[in-house]
């Protein structure tokens, strides 16, 4: 077992093993011990649970996860980091590293797999994502992954500020609204830019996303409701009621009634909008 969670281990592994952060994949590399525990102990991971994690790095979570869950899959792209890897999982008989791309690999199936059952299991996702690909991540996890109980994860400190924004917030926009959809998010902690290597131009957050039993609202056409969203923020300067009548294909003062039946001000911009607002406006104007 190699430890990982100090810039002196990182920096001597990546020597031995002529390594080079992958700036493509987002590579930078947690080195705080404290953070790690503080991540592990506000997921919280107990004995019974099954761990998915995406993008192990070198370790430094897996370890911490392993050592407090009943089994770990990380899963990680850059398969020059296999040997080391080996190496730093030595003696964590209940781990499993699967080198796939996340956003094409069925979580769930290879989950089972990997643990020879029979049938998928509830788990928890931990991890530390990759900075280009948080959104696409988090979208794939909250409509594929219906076994999945819980995920905490730590990424650029911007994009959990959008996920947890209030209405009329500037950073409130299609993110927020998709997360609260599929789940109910809540903060843990800031993480500074000085715990990882290399450094990162950005700091970090920790959050923890929870399925909800059903989607937050029900609509008529969920792709339609989907898009209309879409739409709507990327005109987020017009009006709600130029919006509508622009995406629905019907004259503004059919819109304008309409709004005004289900008590929406024609005025309101997307931002002042609650998912629940978005779900009523797709439904009657469908």
């Amino acid at each position: 077992m190699e430890n990982t969670t100090s810039l002196s281990a990182i920096s001597r592994l990546m020597k031995d093993y002529k390594l080079m952060p992958r700036k493509k994949w987002g590579q930078n590399f947690l080195v705080d011990s404290n953070i790690i525990k503080k991540i592990v102990n506000s997921a919280p991971i107990t004995e019974e649970d099954y761990i998915v994690e995406i993008g192990p790095g070198l370790g430094a979570l897996t370890c911490e996860l392993a050592s407090k869950s009943r089994g770990v899959m990380a899963v990680d792209i850059d398969t020059s980091l296999k040997e080391p890897l080996e190496k730093i999982l030595e003696g964590y008989n209940n781990t499993r590293v699967v080198f796939e791309d996340i956003l094409k690999l069925d979580i769930e199936n290879e989950l089972a797999r990997v643990f020879n059952l029979e049938n998928i299991p509830p788990y928890k996702v931990c991890a530390n994502i990759p900075y280009n690909i948080t959104t696409p991540i988090i979208f794939k996890l909250l409509e594929e992954s219906s076994h999945m109980i819980s995920a905490t994860l730590m990424m650029q400190k911007e994009v959990a500020e959008r996920i947890l924004a209030k209405p009329g917030n500037k950073d409130y926009g299609l993110l927020t609204l998709m997360v609260r959809y599929y789940g109910e998010a809540e903060f843990l902690l800031n993480v500074s830019r000085n715990c990882f290597y290399p450094r990162p131009e950005v700091d970090s957050t920790v959050i923890r996303i929870t399925p909800l039993a059903e989607k937050r609202v029900k609509v008529k056409d969920e792709q339609k409701f989907k898009e209309f969203i879409k739409k709507a923020f990327q005109m987020r300067r017009k009006t709600i009621l130029n919006i509508a009548s622009f995406f629905f294909k019907v004259d503004k003062e059919t819109a304008r009634n309409e709004l005004l039946k289900i008590s929406i001000l024609p005025d309101k911009r997307p931002e002042d909008l609650t998912i629940e607002q978005f779900a009523l406006i797709a439904d009657v104007l469908s």
